[in-house]
């Protein structure tokens, strides 16, 4: 091997060692990325289903309280009809 093969073949390897270092860093960093990323989404799912144990009892109130003013609507539009249907049995009889 001559001095210059010597040479080419050393700065070569150096090349190699330097980029097998560079592409360690990389996949550390993509390693570390990918991590932080899915403990990003776990405290997200942790949050909204924290959120959602903690207003619950709120949201089932107030879905009965709509449950209760519905059945009042519905009661009132039941007397109105009865009332309807009231005053025209008065009017047919006073005919």
């Amino acid at each position: 091997m001559t001095p210059e093969e010597r040479s080419l073949l050393e700065r070569t390897h150096k090349l190699t060692e330097e980029n097998n270092e560079i592409l360690r860093s990389i996949r550390r960093t993509n390693r570390f990325s990918m991590a932080l990323r899915v403990l990003y989404w776990v405290i997200i799912l942790i949050v909204s289903f924290g959120a959602y144990y903690l207003i619950q009892p709120y949201v089932e109130s107030l879905i009965g309280a709509y449950g209760d003013i519905q059945g009042s609507l519905n009661g009132i539009q039941g007397n109105i009809n009865a009332t309807q249907s009231a005053a025209d049995s008065l009017r047919s009889l006073l005919q």
